[in-house]
């Protein structure tokens, strides 16, 4: 499974001279945790909750009083190019979802831009790495009998089915780039993790 297959597009983004609020408002509008920083299409930082809640969380002058009385808390930043991180760790389309899951953790990163041409295309984030995680072997083998019956016309009799992850479609084929086409279009099936073709013969 690639990037470009579970990632969300088009991808909402903000400019660096937007405000703060206008980054925190988008945020929350569009149900998402972290925003790409365009500046003229070129992909120039990531700005996220965390980013927003760091620096903007108002202080209780109480508790800080109480437990950081020599904390100056200065201006606050007014700008997304005050708050995002610098140039962030992206991925590309064609990139195994496995290897994108891996630079997460180890980066501790929740979300990633996904480039192609030096332009932000989509987006990855945990939650749709998970979602893909999740699907039922029933779910998968339905979307997979609906790709090769559109590749065949559905006249040519394939089944397909899924167990654990694994897809395997059986039936009559006219020859091996028959079969290969079959099992690259269940294995572009989001959650499907490998496939494999049975072919019968005199079916």
């Amino acid at each position: 499974m690639r990037a470009k297959d579970i990632m969300t597009t088009p991808v909402h983004t903000v400019a660096p001279d937007t405000s703060v609020e206008g980054a925190a408002e988008m945020m929350t509008t569009n149900s998402v945790t972290a925003l790409p920083v365009v500046d003229h299409g070129r992909l120039v930082g990531m700005i996220s909750e965390g980013d927003l809640l760091w620096h903007r969380v108002p202080p209780d002058p109480t508790a800080r009083l109480r437990h950081y009385p020599d904390t100056d808390p200065g201006e606050r930043p007014g700008k997304v190019s005050e708050v995002m991180s610098p140039d962030p760790l992206t991925t590309w389309p064609e990139a195994d979802v496995a290897e994108v899951a891996t630079q997460m953790l180890d980066n501790d990163v929740r979300s990633m831009p996904v480039i192609e041409n030096d332009r932000v295309v989509g987006i990855v984030s945990r939650r749709d790495i998970l979602r893909s995680m999740v699907r039922t072997d029933e779910v998968l083998a339905r979307e997979v009998q609906h790709r090769i019956d559109e590749y065949g016309d559905g006249s040519r009799g394939w089944t397909a089915g899924v167990h654990r992850g694994i897809a395997t479609v059986t039936g009559s084929f006219d020859n091996d780039t028959e079969q290969a086409v079959v099992a690259i279009l269940a294995r572009t099936v989001p959650g499907v993790a490998a496939a494999q073709v049975h072919a019968i013969e005199g079916s």
